[in-house]
């Protein structure tokens, strides 16, 4: 038997005009990848909800429908989780090479990493955003394995200037000579850096 349709043309249960979850997910990773895109190019002040609507082609309303503003909406897109390993739990000869190797593979598999470095460099609200990313996730791991915990901001502080230099070479200016190194050979480059700042003793 056919569903009854109500006066406003839906199905009896009211959601003909409720988009389907596959089409809410496109729509919002597409307005999600034009924020992302338009804040690294523009800056966070000069980007505009209409500009990135017409990246993600898409009605400006949309993107007020599912992010409220423009605050919201840089908020979603910057937002990463490292997710980070428990260095506590590795070897401590081997912690600079886990993190270098770990960072490595959310390079090459994550672009929003690459989008929000791209965002970082380009304005100050995106450089703020960064910083309080590897803060709120970069210090507990440095805490957890540096010999002196009043030292872990500095030290995680050391470790980030090494793997975002890296990302930034690689990934966003794409330097000739940094682009063509192999995964085993930044590790065997950055990995022992890395790990002298995080463990070694405070010069």
């Amino acid at each position: 038997m056919p569903d009854r349709t109500d006066s406003n043309g839906t199905g009896h249960n009211g959601t003909g005009s409720a988009p389907s979850p596959r089409r809410s997910d496109a729509t919002r990773t597409a307005i999600l990848h034009a924020a992302r895109e338009r804040f690294a190019a523009d800056g966070y002040e000069r980007a505009t909800i209409r500009a990135i609507a017409r990246d993600a082609r898409i009605d400006p309303s949309m993107v007020m429908r599912y992010y409220g503003s423009k605050e919201g909406l840089f908020a979603a897109a910057v937002a990463v989780d490292l997710k980070l390993p428990d260095l506590a739990a590795v070897p401590r000869p081997e912690v600079g090479e886990a993190l270098v190797t770990h960072f490595l593979d959310l390079w090459e598999s994550n672009e929003v990493l690459t989008a929000l470095l791209r965002v970082g460099v380009t304005n100050q609200a995106g450089a703020e955003r960064v910083q309080d990313i590897f803060r709120d996730q970069l210090l507990p791991v440095a805490r957890a394995v540096c010999p002196d915990p009043e030292q872990a901001a500095t030290r995680a502080a050391l470790s980030a200037s090494q793997l975002l230099g890296l990302a930034l070479a690689r990934y966003v200016l794409r330097l000739a000579s940094a682009a063509a190194l192999h995964r085993q050979e930044i590790v065997a480059w950055l990995a022992p850096t890395v790990q002298r700042y995080l463990t070694a003793p405070s010069p």
